[in-house]
């Protein structure tokens, strides 16, 4: 069964690795083009770019996917199936032109939390399980009948990159078998259709105004709104500093927070309190701790050594 195999980042350079060593033939790999980066500006190749490389596979880096010179190009591979893991959009001519259809591995448990950022929005709304799916493409996007999921728990102390990496690694395991059984069953592979609800949880692309921190949130969501954009892109909120970002964060407990009460401590702005060289943050019913900061145009930096640099 020959395979084209679709990505870009690590998330899905770990699948093509997978699914390269358990023996499958990959006939062509397509990620994107290579890209300035950095202070240099020097081309960078991507993830899978790397893995692909390192496998010796074949490349292709097409500028547009609509363009009639990738499409032929593609359609000359005859390949049985598509794997699509964390790829741009593509176009219905690339993914029904594999005789068995094409499949995508998205990072939840869908019919939940479609969209761009799943891993982020299943932390920030609290979610204490998640996942990864497997599902045949379609026309509507994540709404394709689903071949296989498997579950994960969401401790309280995860925050979006630990998750990531774990999804990563469970996800490589999905989609090896999920081209197994369909290698086993062929045209006939079951798959299960999505019962969407009439109030789904989505996973919407994030832009810097979703990243902001409010103090009118309750500690939880609070605390659960920085883990959810940590590290990457940061949860921010205003502060004496600029605007701060808060990378890692504890909940307190309930003497913990009585003490704070009852001490006479520094106060900076309307919400940010030092105590015993602790940065504290207070929310609608509670504090927050911070552990992990960063200050703009700077590295991330322990709250301490932040203390430690301030001017009291």
């Amino acid at each position: 069964m020959k395979i084209a195999f679709f990505g870009t980042p690590a998330f899905a350079a770990e699948s093509l690795k997978s699914l390269f060593e358990a023996g499958f033939d990959i006939s062509a790999v397509i990620t994107a083009p290579d890209k300035p980066a950095g202070r240099g500006q020097k081309l960078q190749m991507s993830d899978v770019k790397k893995t692909a490389l390192d496998l010796g596979l074949f490349i292709l880096q097409p500028e547009k996917l609509k363009s009639t010179d990738f499409i032929e190009q593609f359609k000359t591979l005859n390949v049985d199936l598509g794997v699509v893991i964390a790829f741009r959009m593509l176009p219905e001519v690339i993914w029904s032109a594999p005789k068995l259809g094409t499949v995508n591995l998205h990072a939840s448990l869908l019919p939940d939390y479609r969209g761009a950022a799943p891993i982020n929005h299943a932390i920030i709304n609290g979610e204490t399980q998640t996942g990864v799916s497997t599902f045949f493409l379609k026309h509507e996007i994540d709404t394709g009948d689903i071949i296989h999921r498997d579950s994960i728990e969401i401790t309280q102390t995860e925050n979006a990159t630990s998750l990531h990496d774990k999804l990563m690694i469970l996800g490589a395991k999905t989609i090896v078998s999920t081209v197994k059984t369909i290698e086993q069953f062929r045209d006939k592979t079951p798959a299960s259709p999505q019962i969407i609800s009439e109030n789904p949880k989505l996973a919407p692309k994030i832009f810097r105004d979703f990243c902001e921190l409010q103090t009118t949130l309750n500690s939880t969501d609070f605390y659960n709104k920085v883990r959810g954009l940590s590290y990457y892109p940061g949860a921010w909120i205003k502060s004496p500093w600029g605007d701060l970002k808060l990378l890692v964060c504890q909940l307190l407990s309930e003497s913990i927070f009585q003490n704070i009460q009852n001490q006479n401590h520094l106060s900076l702005g309307d919400s940010f309190y030092i105590i015993s060289k602790r940065l504290f943050v207070k929310t609608a019913d509670s504090y927050i701790e911070v552990i992990e900061l960063q200050l703009p145009g700077k590295p991330k930096m322990k709250s301490s050594d932040f203390i430690n640099g301030l001017r009291l």
